[in-house]
């Protein structure tokens, strides 16, 4: 076998299509619901806030949705994006266990969500919008639909999770750098997030209440359409250009993943790396296994009730069936902003309801002890939602030394902690603390779930 460390493929092998696993699920996906009727979404119900490319993409279930040039043409600005054996650590761990990623961090905003921010600013500027609003958590969203919309001429508006707005400054400053403009959730700015802040001048914010301003803003405006970074299925089909790059080099290193590991917070990453492994699982019989890692203080996959529910705190999103800890529910301020959302995305939710995918709950202290172990063997610093999947990858290897068996593990690492540098260094002070999610005020926000989540 090949002593490499790099697996690289050359431009011309960036993917020509998109990925859509609802093709080849065993059982269609349940539908989204209009909150007033009950009835199954159409597309004019979607229309006043997407364009209709992307609403054609939400509900398709062809296997292959093909990319358009000029959105290639910019993933050629780093996709396709690097795979790497991870060597170092396989010794440090003196594991028989063969560990591999996929790293997103290469993209100009250091994550792996410009592979559907680019395709989202595309398909509104073909539909002649000029205006975006979107939620982030950590930043690492609204930086890459900044970035997005630099590049087709979009003006960008971000409602930034309050927290993660005070914790990342300098992920707010690439935001404004790229041309957007970034405002702290809740704000004053809008009426739910004004409602927010008379229930509680303290809100620390969440994803939710975030994706509530947003929504309401691009709602309310004409001008103005809405993009998300995660949950939806189109986010997901764009994101699945991780996994169909990562096929290819693992057969190029001469191996077939026996486990495949993402964070998980609304599931775009995690489906982007899993989802095209998990095709090639129900079309051809290729066995693997697709972990999802949340954080233990925000547990969607394990702790959540799957049931039709809102997206957002203020209920203007249509109903989804997904794994969720309630609209209501604002978990603790942990550093991995990203994944503090109370929902999961329908598609990887259905997919855990099938029984295709495994979930894993971690507190974040163990997480930061496997970034700081590999950042010290591999040189890359990860996001602290990358930290999840790295310890699940280490966790895995270790399984391995203890069985001495080996194993292929292969696990996304979506993004670089080069603006969360403030999470390592409260770490390293000692000051990380592992926080868990309040029971009552989960069990309340469960109680609160639309009536037709127990019909």
């Amino acid at each position: 076998m090949s002593d490499s460390v790099k697996y690289l493929l050359p431009e011309d092998r960036i993917p020509r299509a998109w990925y859509n696993l609802a093709a080849d699920l065993p059982a269609p996906l349940p539908p989204g619901l209009h909150p007033g009727t009950g009835k199954p979404l159409g597309p004019d119900d979607l229309a006043p806030i997407f364009p209709m490319a992307l609403i054609a993409q939400e509900v398709s279930t062809e296997r292959e949705i093909e990319i358009p040039e000029p959105v290639r043409d910019i993933y050629r600005l780093w996709r396709p994006s690097p795979l790497v054996r991870a060597r170092r650590l396989e010794k440090a761990l003196d594991t028989p266990a063969r560990i591999f990623f996929k790293y997103e961090g290469v993209s100009p905003a250091g994550s792996h969500k410009p592979n559907t921010a680019v395709a989202q600013a595309f398909y509104n500027r073909e539909a002649g919008v000029r205006k975006l609003s979107t939620e982030t958590g950590a930043g690492q969203w609204g930086s890459s639909l900044a970035f997005a919309g630099s590049l087709f001429g979009i003006e960008v508006k971000v409602y930034m999770v309050k927290v993660s707005y005070n914790q990342k400054p300098y992920r707010r400053a690439l935001m404004e750098t790229y041309g957007a403009t970034c405002i702290a959730s809740p704000s004053v700015e809008t009426a739910s997030g004004r409602a927010i802040l008379a229930a509680d001048p303290d809100s620390p914010g969440s994803l939710g209440i975030a994706i509530s301003e947003a929504v309401e803003v691009a709602a309310q405006n004409p001008d103005t359409n809405y993009a998300l970074g995660s949950v939806l299925n189109h986010v997901g089909i764009h994101q699945s250009v991780i996994g169909l790059e990562a096929i290819e080099q693992m057969e190029m290193a001469g191996f077939w993943p026996d486990v495949v590991i993402a964070c998980a917070g609304g599931g775009s990453n995690f489906a982007g790396i899993a989802f095209p492994f998990l095709g090639k699982k129900l079309r051809e019989g290729k066995e693997v296994r697709v972990v999802a890692v949340e954080p233990a203080a925000c547990p969607t996959l394990t702790r959540g009730t799957y049931a039709y529910d809102f997206g957002d705190t203020a209920h203007l999103t249509p109903l989804m069936k997904m794994h969720t800890l309630g609209s209501a529910f604002v978990p603790p301020g942990f550093h991995a902003g990203g994944l503090r959302y109370h929902g999961m995305a329908p598609m990887v939710s259905h997919a855990r309801e099938l029984g295709l995918v495994e979930a894993r709950a971690v507190h974040q202290n163990p997480c930061f002890e496997a970034g700081l172990l590999f950042a010290r063997q591999e040189g890359i610093v990860p996001a602290p939602e990358s930290t999840h999947a790295v310890r699940a990858a280490i966790d895995e290897a270790l399984a391995a030394k203890l069985e001495g068996k080996p194993r292929t593990i292969l696990f996304n690492l979506s993004g670089h902690g080069h603006f969360d540098m403030q999470a390592y260094m409260d770490y390293l002070s000692g000051k990380l603390e592992d926080r868990d999610y309040d029971a009552a005020a989960l069990s309340a926000s469960l109680d609160l779930l639309p009536k037709i989540a127990a019909e």
